[in-house]
């Protein structure tokens, strides 16, 4: 595995001591490694928020082209995707 180097700024490098001083991690690699698992699952998951999005989109789209327009006022259906969601 290569060996990088990183700076941090004085927060953030106060932050990774805390966290091998609470004895939560052995030493700052395990608390970068961590940090960085975290930020990866944060990236994946938004991406998947976006395609979905993009689907309903489509879909949507896809029902206009085809004259299904709801008579549904934007606030009706934000209250009817509210709803669902609940659900």
């Amino acid at each position: 595995m290569p060996t990088m180097n990183v700076s941090l700024p004085q927060g953030l490098a106060e932050f990774v001591e805390q966290e091998i001083e609470s004895g939560a991690y052995s030493t700052a690699s395990e608390v970068v490694r961590d940090g960085l698992r975290l930020l990866r699952r944060e990236k994946d998951a938004h991406q998947e928020r976006v395609a979905i999005l993009k689907r309903e989109i489509q879909k949507g789209a896809d029902e206009l082209d085809r004259g299904e327009l709801s008579d549904l006022s934007i606030p009706d259906i934000w209250k009817a995707l509210q709803d669902k969601k609940r659900k």
